[in-house]
């Protein structure tokens, strides 16, 4: 089973098949809140929900035998293994294709069965969205530490220790007086604080984080923020209480509070950027016709979307262009397909473009502006 990444969401919105549909199962396993047999249930219920669904649906022989394979499947696999730490999962099949894709989630998803040509991988990127790789670079006068943060896991990464000069039994060292004694220590700390610096950007270079949070006592920060290389620097999002002695999770607890403080100062920034882009007529598009326009174009450079919004609408099998209600694709004339969730559809096409999306959590100011809106490549 593999770990969530924006390689993996890229790889899943590419599959797609033209004879069979995709069954995408999302499902909560968090057992700090869940005992085992409460998410059997869910599970069973999903299930069970789907097979009525299933012989519901008019459709061809071969794709009803595609997703009563694909239900069989994640069963027995729901029923073998539900012992990992995981907090979420989510499955992907084609039995038709032979396609089958099983992801670790670090955060609990809705639980949830979709039929569709395609993944259904929204909650993935909304998951995505909450979680950035982090080290955490705890230093005192005489160690320091260093920690990797990604999706509410924590690795300890190095540790260094530095020995200081101390008084013989006359309270002098080697003579000097305490006056030298002391300028000797501050040397050494100096001297700790160049080589933790350097080992934090070796270990960038070699873990490409993307944030630096730095615990240390507030009198040492003007110090070690000059020895940090001009990277780090770039990086260095914030300050934690913690110290290198601390328990391992309370590291991680500060580290989590930073983190999504950081992200909704982000996520205020992103929609108070494109409001303000908005309503001046510059580069911004907002309600869902425009945004899905904006995509159809390749125009976006962020897409910002209110969490769980969606709404039914049409896709041209030849082109992948969207739409809201067209039956025929205005662009080729070609007869579109109704697809259950645009929005959906819209979150994928932006991924393949390598632009941006943020999933905004309500209340917003987005919410007046139709609940989905872009800021553009170039003005509309």
């Amino acid at each position: 089973m593999s770990s969530l990444t924006r390689q993996k969401i890229e790889a899943l919105s590419g599959f797609r098949s033209d004879r069979f549909l995709t069954t995408s199962f999302y499902l909560n396993t968090d057992k700090g809140r869940l005992v085992r047999k409460e998410i059997q249930v869910a599970a069973k219920n999903l299930l069970t929900g789907a097979r009525a669904r299933l012989e519901r649906l008019e459709l061809d022989k071969d794709k009803k035998a595609s997703l009563g394979a694909d239900l069989d499947m994640l069963q027995d696999y729901c029923a073998r293994n539900m012992t990992d730490n995981a907090h979420g999962l989510a499955v992907f099949s084609c039995r038709g294709e032979k396609f089958w894709e099983e992801v670790h989630l670090p955060h609990p998803p809705r639980n949830r069965l979709l039929f569709d040509q395609n993944p259904y991988i929204r909650p993935l990127s909304q998951i995505l969205g909450r979680f950035h790789n982090i080290c955490v670079f705890l230093v005192g006068r005489t160690n320091a530490k260093w920690f990797s943060v990604h999706m509410d896991k924590m690795t300890h990464l190095d540790s260094l220790a530095c020995e200081l000069p101390t008084k013989d039994k006359d309270g002098d060292f080697d003579g000097t007086s305490v006056r030298r004694l002391e300028r000797h220590v501050e040397s050494h700390v100096h001297e700790h604080y160049k080589k933790a610096s350097q080992l934090t950007f070796d270990l960038f270079k070699k873990e490409k984080f993307d944030w630096l949070f730095l615990g240390c006592e507030d009198h040492f920060y003007s110090d070690l923020e000059t020895f940090l290389h001009s990277y780090l620097r770039d990086r260095l999002k914030g300050r934690i209480k913690a110290k290198p002695s601390d328990p391992e999770d309370k590291i991680l607890k500060e580290a989590l509070a930073l983190e999504a403080a950081i992200n909704l100062a982000a996520e205020e920034e992103d929609v108070r950027r494109f409001a303000a882009e908005l309503e001046k007529g510059g580069r911004a598009v907002s309600g869902i016709k425009e945004t899905l326009r904006g995509v159809n174009q390749l125009e976006i450079q962020h897409l910002l979307v209110m969490h769980n919004f969606s709404a039914p609408g049409t896709m041209c099998p030849k082109c992948r262009f969207l739409y809201l209600e067209e039956t025929v694709c205005p662009a080729c004339q070609i007869a579109t397909r109704p697809v259950a969730d645009v929005v959906d559809e819209a979150i994928e096409a932006t991924f393949k473009q390598h632009a941006a999306v943020r999933h905004v959590q309500p209340p917003s100011r987005l919410d007046h502006y139709g609940k989905i809106g872009a800021i553009l490549r170039f003005k509309a």
